[in-house]
């Protein structure tokens, strides 16, 4: 059975970090390009960060850019997001994706789409305030 499980969430002051987790199981990881995305009450899920197989593949979303960092751990079928700086509008259910592309270009032309993902997790929240 192929899962994606999120850790990591919780409560952070604005300006703290956060670092989430994504354990993969029950498929090849290396050969997903993983992606987190979150999503705010009464509003669509969006995507954060994307990375391909190799770590220096990684793109973001402008909101993103500077703050946050996508890696992976093949070995280890870890995915993670370091966020930091963080701000109030940060606040929201963070999922991660598995999408299977792990060469080429193609991907990062319809990252966003949230149908191009075959495994989602079940959201881990994370909540910025003082």
């Amino acid at each position: 059975q192929s899962q994606l499980v999120e850790s990591g969430g919780g409560l952070v002051q604005p300006g703290g970090s956060l670092r989430l987790a994504c354990a993969a199981s029950g498929f090849d990881f290396e050969y997903y390009s993983i992606a987190w995305f979150r999503q705010v009450p009464g509003k669509e899920r969006e995507g954060v960060a994307c990375i391909m197989k190799q770590e220096d593949s990684a793109r973001y979303a402008d909101s993103a850019k500077g703050r946050f960092t996508i890696s992976r751990d093949n070995a280890n079928n870890v995915a993670y997001l370091q966020m930091s700086d963080l701000k109030s509008d940060d606040t929201g259910v963070y999922y991660c994706a598995a999408a299977a592309y792990y060469s080429g270009d193609y991907y990062y032309t319809v990252w966003l789409h949230e149908n191009e993902y075959d495994f989602w997790g079940q959201g881990t929240q994370v909540t910025i305030s003082s």
